[in-house]
């Protein structure tokens, strides 16, 4: 392929910084060839399962993989980054955004235990343990919870899988046209998860104790994507007191899974080291 040269305007440092900052928002609250795919619909709520069969069924229809790698567009307001997502189940996931004709802004990476931020605009990191983080952020980190969002799973909080002994910990109401389920972790916040009539997971809204804070991540737009069912529409809204304090919606495409995938992680020695604190200044300052 021809290498094209193009005149490209500059884009406004502090624009380029909202974009990043956005991200790494979302990232300190949750701890943060194409191909036509065939579109599935939803399914209201038909006659009521019993409790275990129910859960059998979602974990029966939820989506499998070892390891997968998608292109996300997220778009904030009337901004959008590219961003490349690759994945080992149960292990590590990374996400590379890309605004701008494919240049690395930042790369973030999720291990079971530790969050890595790589932010290149500013020549900066983050290095951090999910348990030296407790404390800071109104929502617990955890791994498996994260990666459940991001692949729309049903959880149960602080747990890697759900075992079927463990089933009886969700409260089930299958009234109406979608299912809700509840559950607690023993912080008391509470996990709300809504579905279909055909066990597809529609909703998972999360809020802490106080219902000061929440995060509401929702899936639509289901397509067959490597011959299983997925959302390719994924809207996330961070709440405070019930007012919206921004929100992301990943729009996925070039789906995989079962693929080779390379996690490579380097920080250049010259980079800077800083806090989660630090960034949440700055994101307090950007917003003024």
């Amino acid at each position: 392929m021809r290498r094209m040269t193009t005149l490209v305007p500059a884009i406004p440092r502090q624009a380029r910084e909202r974009v990043s900052l956005a991200f790494i928002l979302l990232i300190i609250l949750f701890l943060s060839g194409c191909k036509t795919s065939k579109k599935v619909g939803t399914v209201a709520s038909g006659s009521a399962k019993a409790h275990d069969e129910f859960f059998e069924a979602m974990e029966e229809h939820s989506f499998q993989f070892n390891t997968m790698t998608a292109r996300l567009n997220a778009a904030k307001n009337n901004m959008s980054s590219r961003v490349d997502l690759k994945m080992v189940r149960d292990s590590a996931f990374q996400l590379s955004v890309q605004p701008f004709l494919g240049i690395e802004v930042f790369r973030a990476e999720f291990t079971v235990d530790s969050i890595k931020v790589v932010d290149r605009m500013n020549k900066r990191y983050v290095a951090e343990r999910y348990a030296d983080l407790k404390g800071q952020t109104p929502i617990e980190f955890n791994f498996y919870n994260l990666q459940a969002l991001f692949t729309n799973h049903i959880f149960l909080p602080g747990k890697q899988e759900i075992d079927p002994k463990q089933y009886k910990r969700f409260k089930l109401n299958q009234e109406g046209s979608t299912a809700e389920i509840k559950v607690k972790d023993t912080m008391g916040l509470l996990y709300t998860f809504f579905a279909d009539g055909e066990e597809k997971l529609l909703s998972t809204y999360i809020t802490d104790p106080s219902e000061q804070y929440a995060l509401q991540w929702d899936y639509s737009d289901f397509r067959v994507a490597e011959g299983q069912p997925f959302p390719m529409l994924m809207d996330v809204q961070v709440l405070a007191n019930g007012s919206s304090q921004g929100g992301i919606a990943f729009r996925f495409s070039r789906i995989q899974t079962n693929v080779p995938v390379n996690l490579d992680f380097s920080i250049p020695a010259k980079y800077k080291r800083i806090t989660f604190a630090q960034i949440i200044k700055s994101i307090s300052n950007s917003q003024q």
